[in-house]
């Protein structure tokens, strides 16, 4: 939490949303307060009124879409005996690869104050991929016991395999290269699920 306050929730969300938009379309050098703050409509120090500097802002926002991506995966629970089990599981990956663009992970993962505050983020308990996992596991148990997928399954390996695969995914992956993260998934849930 910054020691400046947590932005209002409308407006955190719609300062990350304009980071989001200038990075997909300008790219990650083109992120600056500034830019966040004209994309969003905001007044120019709206940002840093909120959060202590660009670093924290962009780590609060991989934080942010990280735990958006775990309550995906929560509610996956929801979602037993509809669909498939394939497309319910490819759901969550493809809302996981959505929530972070690759080059905001990039921001994330080479700007070492904002890399230190994520870690930080994590180690003080805001869901990661660990949640995710937990969720997926959960969701794969429940489909077992309602007969949908083999009971002798490995609910936790095919879970880790998914969830490694798509933090791979995640940190390697380029801009533009979601038909081939969607491709790569299915062919793993066909691999994992036996289907």
């Amino acid at each position: 939490m910054s020691p400046r306050g947590v932005a209002i929730p409308d407006l955190r969300e719609r300062l990350f949303a304009a980071a989001e938009r200038v990075v997909a379309r300008d790219g990650a050098v083109a992120l600056t307060s500034r830019a966040v703050t004209a994309e969003a409509d905001c007044a120019k120090g709206v940002l840093h009124t909120h959060f202590a500097g660009l670093d924290e802002f962009v780590a609060e926002l991989v934080l942010d879409r990280f735990a958006r991506s775990a309550r995906q995966a929560e509610a996956l629970q929801a979602k037993v005996g509809q669909a498939t089990v394939a497309e319910n599981l490819q759901e969550v990956v493809e809302t996981l690869l959505d929530s972070l663009p690759p080059a905001v992970v990039g921001l994330a993962m080479t700007r070492p104050a904002a890399a230190a505050h994520t870690r930080e983020g994590f180690q003080s308990g805001a869901p990661a991929f660990d949640a995710i996992q937990h969720a997926v596991t959960a969701y794969l148990q429940a489909e077992q016991h309602a007969g949908r997928i083999p009971a002798g399954c490995d609910a936790a390996a095919i879970a880790l395999a998914l969830v490694g695969t798509t933090h791979h995914l995640l940190m390697t992956r380029t801009p533009g290269s979601a038909p081939d993260t969607a491709v790569t998934t299915q062919r793993l849930l066909a691999v994992l699920l036996g289907s």
